[in-house]
């Protein structure tokens, strides 16, 4: 079986084809095309009809990729800078008028679920009770399980390319008081997801994403020409050193920096400050660098649904509801705000362990977790 998942992120277009083999999807092909819509989303929050006719075209030349490959099913989706743009609607339609694709898009705590559940995989249950952390341009994903899947799954509006344009802009040295600004953002931000994961006590943290690859490697972990089976970690210590470097830099001299790309260079500062700041809150001292994401996690659910079509429609509504079951007594647990919150149902994707921010980017109420052996309901 050959499965493909087209990712239009902040920064590109990513395409990965993977052949199946014993339940396990390996890579065989892999496409990426820079669009860059993090840096073209407008004050207003909207994505300009140039950009989305770009990122229509990235997507198209995807999809056409492929299907020379000939894979049986092609999964696509598109994260958070399409996800929360003000015209989300008439992006999605100006990809499927001009690709002839549809993107779905997924609630930032269904990719976190989706991204645990990958690097779950990765590292095995004998890593124990593990904590996830995923930077995307738009997000930062936070999850935490003692079993296969988490027990609760959390997306947080600390992307970096988020982050840059509103603390960092402009390509020269961060300016103090921008950097100042930014590290009470995220404290504010993270507090209450933050508290929580410290009182699980994770035994394992994993984290995902380019972002946290590049600043293992500028922190000097093993280059990715290494291969994947490489163990890298990330030291808090030498992050916030890394902080530091990169804030003393212009973004071009931070594209000489060893892992740090000229895609991600603007927006390096800003994920390295989100990176420590949510290693420091949450009293973790290293992390695993894990190479499989919400990609894998995509294809791994596929597989494990046992041909079951679970994948959404090419639209969902932008902020699923939070529910609470199983509560428990804890940080954060009880209280007024524990208890459903009106509208429609959730998505069958999220089930009732999920939780997201409220569009003001204030931290969400952190559900009680689940008993042990409960999962998202499919």
């Amino acid at each position: 079986m050959r499965l493909a998942v087209l990712d239009a992120g902040s920064n590109s277009v990513h395409l990965l084809i993977s052949e199946v083999v014993g339940g396990v999807p390996l890579p065989a092909h892999s496409l990426k095309g820079p669009v860059h819509l993090a840096d073209q989303v407008a004050v207003d929050g909207t994505v300009p009809p140039k950009a989305a006719r770009r990122l229509a075209e990235a997507v198209a030349q995807a999809r056409e990729q492929a299907g020379r490959w000939r894979c049986d099913r092609l999964f696509a989706y598109a994260t958070a800078v399409v996800r929360d743009a003000a015209n989300r609607d008439e992006v999605l339609e100006t990809v499927r008028a001009e690709s002839g694709m549809r993107l779905a898009v997924l609630p930032g705590e269904v990719e976190a679920e989706l991204t645990f559940r990958a690097a779950r995989r990765w590292v095995g249950l004998q890593a124990g009770p593990m904590a996830l952390l995923d930077i995307g341009g738009g997000s930062l994903e936070v999850a935490f399980g003692r079993g296969a899947l988490p027990d609760f799954a959390f997306s947080l509006p600390l992307g970096a390319g988020r982050l840059t344009r509103e603390f960092l802009p402009g390509k020269g040295r961060p300016g103090r008081e921008g950097l100042r600004e930014l590290r009470r953002y995220v404290r504010a931000t993270l507090k209450d997801v933050a508290a929580r994961v410290r009182w699980e006590e994770p035994h394992t943290v994993v984290a995902t994403s380019r972002m946290f690859q590049q600043l293992a490697r500028l922190c000097g972990a093993a280059p990715g020409r290494d291969g994947p089976f490489v163990t890298r970690r990330l030291a808090r210590t030498d992050l916030r050193e890394a902080v530091q470097r990169l804030s003393r830099l212009t973004a071009a001299e931070r594209a000489e920096l060893p892992g740090i790309s000229a895609a991600r260079c603007r927006q390096a500062p800003a994920g390295a400050v989100v990176a420590h700041q949510a290693m420091k809150s949450m009293g973790i001292d290293q992390v695993t660098i894990c190479p499989w994401a919400l990609r894998e996690g995509v294809l791994l659910r596929h597989l494990e649904q046992g041909g079951q079509d679970w994948w959404p429609s090419p639209v969902l509504r932008k902020e699923p509801v939070l529910r609470k079951e199983g509560a428990r007594s804890g940080p954060l647990a009880g209280g007024p705000s524990t208890g459903p919150r009106s509208g429609p149902s959730p998505s069958p994707l999220t089930g009732p362990s999920t939780g997201s921010p409220t569009s003001s980017g204030t931290s969400p109420h952190v559900p009680s977790r689940l008993p042990l052996g409960r999962a998202p309901a499919d």
